[in-house]
């Protein structure tokens, strides 16, 4: 799942993609995806192919919140947890920090 996503994201373009392994210090799921986009129009075009390659490996994708807004874009995988952002908005919430007890995968192998 994370690696699909991860994938998908780098296909379009996103911007410092991050996964955290939150499994010890959250209940919400075990990892959380965190990425940026340029435009709104990235940002929809990272979600929407995120959503379309893991529903092609049957993974259920329970809630996309944000979409319309476009700013913020959390796609519930229910043990991945996917934040796309505009920049601002990223370094606005700073997730990484917030959730800095989490270690980092090391996602470089997935990345082109």
């Amino acid at each position: 799942m994370l690696e699909i996503a991860v994938k998908a994201a780098d296909s379009k373009r996103a911007v410092d993609i991050v996964a955290l392994n939150v499994s010890q210090v959250s209940l919400l799921a075990d990892y959380f995806m965190i990425c940026s986009a340029n435009s709104d129009r990235q940002i929809n075009a990272i979600v929407d192919e995120i959503i379309d390659k893991e529903e092609e490996a049957q993974v259920k994708v329970k809630r996309v919140e944000g979409k319309d807004g476009g700013k913020w874009v959390l796609i519930d995988l229910g043990d991945l947890i996917v934040h796309v952002f505009s920049t601002s908005e990223r370094e606005f919430y700073n997730l990484e920090k917030l959730w800095s007890d989490a270690p980092l995968e090391n996602i470089e192998a997935w990345l082109d």
